[in-house]
């Protein structure tokens, strides 16, 4: 082979890997872009600062996490088990129905931001079923994301202790 032929193939597999490489960095998404979309609650489990465990919404609950691209997230969790509302009228529940409806779900939506490096996910709250969220930065963070599966905790709850959230992607 000739000089000319050597220095033409060695520029042209320098610049295919190159090409790989590039191709590589650009197929990982962020964090942030691989959080948008909707998600489906798969277990919502607590562990209280006694050590107790609760799972507030049973053991096969309902809900569902939405991350959109410009920053705006809605989450709501149910019990599949609610009580329906003897006088079919929302503004008037027994006791007994309201204390189970306000044990029994939750639901809140506001802006989120990501941190990458800390694998983390920061709500600020506009609106929420339990007020006292109100005000206060809600850090999540995520322990695993997949294409399709999603785990975070809440390490610095109200309430004390820590509430671990498995989702999958809704299809």
């Amino acid at each position: 082979m000739n000089r000319r032929k050597v220095i033409s193939l060695s520029a042209l597999t320098a610049f295919g890997f190159a090409l790989l490489t590039g191709s590589a960095v650009s197929q990982q998404k962020s964090l942030k872009d691989q959080l948008v979309g909707t998600w489906t609650v798969q277990s919502w489990d607590q562990t209280n600062k006694d050590g107790t465990k609760l799972q507030r919404f049973g053991a096969n609950p309902k809900g569902v996490n939405v991350f959109t691209a410009d920053g705006r997230f809605f989450v709501m969790f149910a019990r599949p088990d609610l009580p329906k509302i003897a006088s079919n009228n929302p503004m008037t529940p027994t006791p007994d129905e309201a204390k189970a409806l306000a044990q029994g779900t939750i639901s809140y939506f506001g802006t989120y931001t990501v941190d990458e490096a800390k694998k983390t996910i920061t709500f600020q709250i506009e609106s929420t079923s339990y007020p006292n969220q109100l005000g206060i930065a809600q850090e999540r963070v995520v322990s695993s994301l997949t294409a399709d599966e999603l785990k975070y905790s809440n390490p610095t709850t109200t309430t004390g202790g820590k509430i671990e959230v498995a989702l999958k992607r809704a299809k």
